[in-house]
Formats: C-alpha cells, sequence, structure tokens
C-alpha cells in the first residue's frame, strides 16, 4: 500500500500539481490538508478516476480532503468527522481493517488554547481508534517540530509556537498511545528531516525547515512500514508530499 499526506496550501493552485502526483505515483490513499475551498470549487477533483474522493472544506482557509483508490479498497469507506472536529480540519475513512485521518491541527499563532484543544481531542480519539484488529493511521500536518532538531538550528526560538513541551507532550501521547512515527523510525539518524520551508530566503532549496508533518500509524500497520520519503523537491507548495509505502 502506498499512501501520501500533503499539506497543498491552497487546492485551486496546486491542482495540476496533485494530479501529476497522484498520476506518477499511482497511490492508494492521499490525504490531503488546507485545501482552502469548498467541494463545488474542486469539481474535477471530486470525480478524479479510479478513486473515491471526500472533499471538506469552508472556503479559503483550512480543510481536509481524502481519495481513495478504488482498485485497492473496492467497497466505499465510510467518511464521517469525530465530535472534535472544526474549521473542516479532520476527516476520516473507515475500513474493514483500517482507519484513515487526514489531519490539519491549528498552527496555534491566533488561538494557542483551540491547538491545545483539539490536540488533546485528536490524541483521546485516537487511544479510543487503534485497536489491534483495525490499525490506525493519523496523517497531516500536526503543527509541531517533535524534536528540537526537527526545527533547523537557525530558526530555533525559545518557546515558539510549535515547538513548546505543552505541546510535544502531546504529540508524545499519541505515540504512548500506540502509534508509531513512521518517517523519523525509518530514518532515525537524520536530523534534517523537514517538510515545511518558510517562502522566502530560498529555505525550501537549503533546507532550513520545519518537521510538522507526520503519518502516525498503528500496529501492526507501523511494522509493515518499508519506505517514507519527504518530496522536497516536489510542488509549490511551502510544504512537502510525504510518500509512505507499507508492505500490505
Amino acid at each position: 500500500m502506498k499512501l501520501i499526506t500533503w499539506n497543498v496550501n491552497g487546492i485551486r493552485a496546486r491542482q495540476a500539481q496533485l494530479q501529476e502526483l497522484v498520476a506518477s505515483e499511482q497511490p492508494d490513499v492521499v490525504c490531503l490538508q488546507e485545501i482552502k475551498a469548498t467541494p463545488d470549487q474542486v469539481p474535477e477533483l471530486l470525480v478524479a478516476p479510479g478513486y473515491w474522493c471526500y472533499w471538506h472544506g469552508g472556503g479559503g482557509y483550512s480543510g481536509v480532503a481524502l481519495l481513495v483508490k478504488r482498485a485497492s479498497f473496492p467497497e466505499q469507506p465510510a467518511f464521517a468527522h469525530p465530535a472534535f472536529d472544526h474549521e473542516q480540519r479532520i476527516v476520516v475513512a473507515s475500513f474493514p481493517q483500517m482507519t484513515i485521518a487526514s489531519v490539519y491541527v491549528p498552527n496555534g499563532g491566533k488561538d494557542f488554547p483551540a491547538k491545545m484543544r483539539f490536540l488533546e481531542a485528536l490524541v483521546a480519539w485516537a487511544a479510543e481508534t487503534n485497536r489491534p484488529d483495525r490499525a490506525l493511521l493519523v496523517c497531516g500536518d500536526l503543527n509541531v517540530a517533535r524534536e528540537e532538531r526537527d526545527v533547523h538550528v537557525k530558526l530555533r526560538k525559545p518557546n515558539q509556537i510549535g515547538t513548546r513541551q505543552e505541546e510535544r507532550a502531546l504529540i508524545e501521547s499519541l505515540i504512548s498511545g500506540g502509534l508509531t512515527d513512521v518517517g523519523r523510525t525509518l530514518d532515525p539518524e537524520n536530523d534534517e528531516l523537514f517538510t515545511w520551508w518558510a517562502p522566502w530566503r530560498n529555505q525550501r532549496q537549503r533546507n532550513i525547515g520545519w518537521r510538522i508533518d507526520y503519518v502516525m500509524a498503528g500496529q501492526p500497520l507501523a511494522r509493515q512500514a518499508l519506505s517514507c520519503v519527504s518530496m522536497r523537491e516536489f510542488g509549490l507548495s511551502d510544504h512537502a508530499p510525504q510518500v509512505v509505502r507499507f508492505e500490505q
């Protein structure tokens, strides 16, 4: 199984790039964040050939989506939103043996307590949802750098949002609750494993960024992870697509 998660930073600006990515990678599942569009603003993608599609957006802010390949999942998945969803920030696809969530955690710059409430609810929901008989995948922009090395040394500042102890503690709660940080597990020594770059001073080209996009997998799926690639050179979003392959 191949999964892609990508914060597109505006699907209408990234539509051709998404279509190129899907055509070249042929993923089984695509999780998108920050689509910044209502469903009727992306009609071409609503009927993406060969995919079950669910778009969850309210306009020019936030929004998430899931695309699921019909050949891999012949039965249409049940799409839903946990009760803590607000501002179109999470959509869940449920299958007989798997649950996949595309998540866009608030940045927290305008309302840090709201970010913490969302993360706390996400941790509680994941603990309830992740079961041995139904693997859970939490994919997307969590807007937290899990470790100090997940922010380039030139960008580190004391107590900045996205690196605070209480935020990181909640990411660790996801992991202690049974999820695996697939990217870090597969590349444990890489201190430049970034997924987001500010769009100025060639920071992307120089790889001066943050790691805030994740694929978190429950067992036994996490043990089947083969690779996780951050496609830094692809597309014009400020985030890179994360491409993960699993054995199954």
